[in-house]
């Protein structure tokens, strides 16, 4: 199974100058919760954007260049066909997550099983959008509204039909 994680404002940005452009603990919590001992799956660039490797999760990256680093934790793929075999080798219940950028989140939207998304109730300068998904091949299995911070968001959860 193929999931995406996101978080994005309400333009649908989703990134600036390779980072998020807030900070809010209870998406980075959850976050965690849905891809701890999932694999993830992710661009250089959104590799090189984390603080680390991020213990009890595999890394898989996508990139054409080359990335050195000989921590298990880490396998380097070097296109989507390769990453293709990478996915049809998985058991097919195990949950493999898409946490960015914006190509990947283009080049799986037709394959995802399971989005978590976070909206950000507000607008944020943004160099990176999510790509348009189809919501109608959804169905909404979770949405929880939140106003405990100085920011207004929302986590939902979709099932492809």
């Amino acid at each position: 199974m193929l999931a995406y994680i996101w978080a994005e404002d309400l333009t649908g940005g989703i990134g600036v100058d390779g980072h998020l452009p807030w900070h809010l603990k209870a998406d980075l919590k959850r976050f965690k919760e849905k891809t701890m001992s999932h694999p993830m799956i992710m661009g250089r660039r959104t590799f090189e954007s984390l603080p680390g490797i991020l213990p009890g999760r595999k890394h898989i990256v996508l990139t054409h260049s080359n990335l050195d680093t000989s921590d298990p934790n880490v396998k380097v793929v070097h296109s989507k066909e390769e990453l293709d075999e990478w996915l049809a080798a998985q058991n097919q219940n195990q949950l493999n997550v898409i946490i960015g950028g914006a190509t990947l989140f283009k080049m799986y939207r037709d394959q995802v099983d399971i989005l978590y998304q976070t909206i950000v109730k507000d607008n944020f300068q943004t160099d990176t959008q999510m790509p348009a998904i189809n919501y109608a091949d959804f169905e909404k299995v979770e949405d929880q509204r939140f106003d405990d911070s100085n920011l207004k968001y929302e986590f939902i959860t979709y099932r492809r039909k």
